[in-house]
């Protein structure tokens, strides 16, 4: 580990082009000197949030003809993916607790991401696990339901960690399912936004589009460049003491690549004046601890959206270890002290805000 500090203050010169929201209210924005005067911007509805959509050097004509293609996409990766909602995922929880273990049929359009979701969850020594579902659920933060207002009773997490239902405990063979585990619930929320972005981004290429950001509610993908230039993309400071100042730093970034944060403040309530955030640790069955926002940048950004949460989940110490097995060179840990760690591969796309003093972890 090499401790450094590195000032970097923003100049009066730029001009703000649009705002990208990561993880919650803020995340980041395009930059640039001057306006791109061609690209284009629009706004589908999908995973219970905003898909804001910007494309560099196309016609209006283009534009629109994206917008149709991926609004489709989208409104059928939700149904198909969905954990709680009639479709093929809903099926496959409905099936699991009722099947006794014996194989049952699953729909093929769920099987490339479950399988993708079974090898992530292996690297990640299953921190990042989708077979959690019933745990979300107790604690309420399933899907787009009512926030929480209170801790799930301790019986009931208990006798969850008795069970520990994984993903590791459904075997795929051919287009048949078996759970060995009948508590086994599966939930994509860690994955599914980056596993659609991704499609995204192949429908966009496949339509002759090479310059563009999708963002997910706060979680983006970029490829090519915004008229020749970077992409440039803020990310929250999660320790920020006012709405006025709340950026960490400023990623540039080009060609293909995806930037997904897991952060404390995204959804979370206060009981007894402790907070309670979403990321829950398959481990304790209770949210992560010592990990404030964890950005990771991968070329797949199914990878960046699932080692997102793994690394949330590592906490300071062992999140580096969980990078390297799950194949991402690229991150920025800050943890609930305000400590920041990086990669050598982040802090060469990276310029922090102000002069903050941060360890290099190779």
């Amino acid at each position: 580990m090499i401790t450094s500090t590195i000032s970097s203050p923003l100049r009066n010169t730029y001009q703000y082009l649009g705002w990208y929201f990561l993880t919650g209210w803020l995340a980041g924005w395009l930059w640039g000197c001057t306006p791109p005067v061609e690209n284009q911007h629009f706004r589908v509805l999908a995973f219970g949030t905003a898909i804001d959509v910007e494309l560099s050097g196309v016609s209006p004509a283009q534009a629109a003809n994206a917008r149709q293609q991926l609004q489709q996409d989208f409104d059928a990766m939700h149904q198909a993916w969905h954990a709680w909602e009639p479709g093929p995922v809903g099926r496959i929880n409905q099936l699991i607790p009722i099947s006794a273990g014996a194989p049952f049929s699953a729909s093929p359009s769920t099987l490339p991401l479950l399988k993708l979701a079974q090898r992530l969850a292996a690297q990640s020594d299953y921190l990042f696990d989708p077979g959690i579902g019933q745990l979300i659920q107790l604690w309420g933060f399933q899907g787009n339901a009512q926030q929480p207002r209170t801790p799930p009773a301790a019986t009931d997490l208990d006798a969850w960690l008795q069970q520990r239902p994984s993903i590791r405990h459904i075997q795929v063979d051919g287009f048949y399912l078996r759970a060995s585990n009948p508590q086994v619930k599966l939930d994509f929320g860690a994955i599914g936004k980056g596993y659609g972005i991704h499609q995204a981004m192949d429908r966009l290429r496949s339509l002759g589009i090479q310059h563009a950001v999708v963002n997910a509610g706060g979680d983006l993908q970029a490829i090519g460049t915004n008229q020749g230039r970077p992409w440039r993309i803020a990310i929250r400071d999660p320790h920020a003491s006012s709405a006025a100042d709340p950026v960490l730093g400023i990623l540039s970034v080009s060609h293909s690549t995806a930037v997904f944060t897991s952060g404390h403040y995204e959804r979370y309530f206060m009981w007894n004046k402790q907070r309670y955030h979403h990321i829950l640790d398959p481990r304790t069955g209770y949210p992560a601890e010592g990990t404030a926002s964890v950005t990771v940048l991968h070329a797949d950004a199914a990878v960046a959206d699932a080692a997102a949460t793994a690394l949330f989940i590592a906490g300071p110490t062992d999140w580096s270890r969980i990078a390297r097995r799950m194949g991402v060179n690229a991150v920025l840990f800050v943890d609930t002290q305000g400590h920041i760690q990086m990669t050598p591969a982040m802090h060469k796309q990276l310029e922090l805000r102000q002069t903050r003093p941060f360890t290099l972890v190779e």
